[in-house]
């Protein structure tokens, strides 16, 4: 089914990603300071243009670190003894992913640099977002969050097994944001019970553990629920 073999290929590209956090410290650093400067930028009200460009900026410097993993598996591979050309070949991806970071590194304090003076200025303040903001941040930090836990536990594929369970935590993520984007009983009700049986699914079938799916689902409700009393 066309489904399946998307999944298996989107299975396939997240154990990517694992893997390169696994093993690659400097993309794990990459992670965690994409995390930090996304809710940086939320908590200082930058606009939707400039959040825009700052997350474009994280994208190309987490593609490039992850481009300049590979070509250094790939030269590994081919040239196992030292070899001046194997070496160009890993100075200059690793080049490309210093330029890329030096350019993110301007453009985030083209952005924030004004911000951060107004805090100076006129002290701390947190601006308040959207529901809809505030539900695509929390969808982020969360999958953030879920990808680098993974890695610490070093178990299980990203779609399939491992502590904590991302089925569950970003079920339970969609059901906090529900829940206070629409205010409505019934419509958290029925999203409560979607993420109960996205959960349980992962039980039953086992996929997960319960103690998996538990940890997932705290995670992903608190946070989300935590990034809603801040920043709505």
């Amino acid at each position: 089914m066309p489904l399946r073999r998307w999944l298996k290929s989107a299975n396939f590209a997240i154990e990517g990603i694992l893997h390169g956090v696994k093993t690659q410290k400097h993309l794990r650093y990459h992670f965690i300071s994409a995390a930090i400067v996304l809710f940086t930028g939320y908590i200082l009200g930058v606009s939707r243009t400039e959040f825009i460009l700052i997350s474009l900026a994280v994208i190309i410097v987490l593609s490039a670190e992850m481009l300049n993993s590979a070509v250094e598996a790939i030269v590994d591979l081919i040239s196992p003894e030292y070899s001046e050309k194997a070496r160009i070949a890993k100075d200059l991806a690793a080049g490309a992913v210093l330029i890329a970071a030096f350019g993110a590194a301007i453009l985030g304090y083209i952005v924030l640099f004004p911000y951060i003076k107004s805090v100076f200025h006129n002290g701390i303040y947190i601006a308040k977002h959207s529901g809809e903001e505030i539900s695509l941040i929390a969808f982020i930090l969360v999958l953030i969050l879920v990808i680098m836990t993974k890695t610490y536990f070093r178990k299980g594929e990203p779609l399939r097994g491992g502590m904590p369970s991302g089925h569950s935590a970003l079920a339970f993520s969609v059901w906090v944001s529900v829940t206070y984007t629409t205010e409505n009983f019934l419509s958290s009700l029925l999203c409560f019970i979607l993420a109960v049986l996205i959960a349980q699914s992962r039980v039953a079938t086992r996929v997960h553990d319960a103690w998996e799916v538990i940890i997932g689902a705290l995670m992903g409700s608190f946070l989300t629920f935590l990034l809603f009393r801040i920043f709505s």
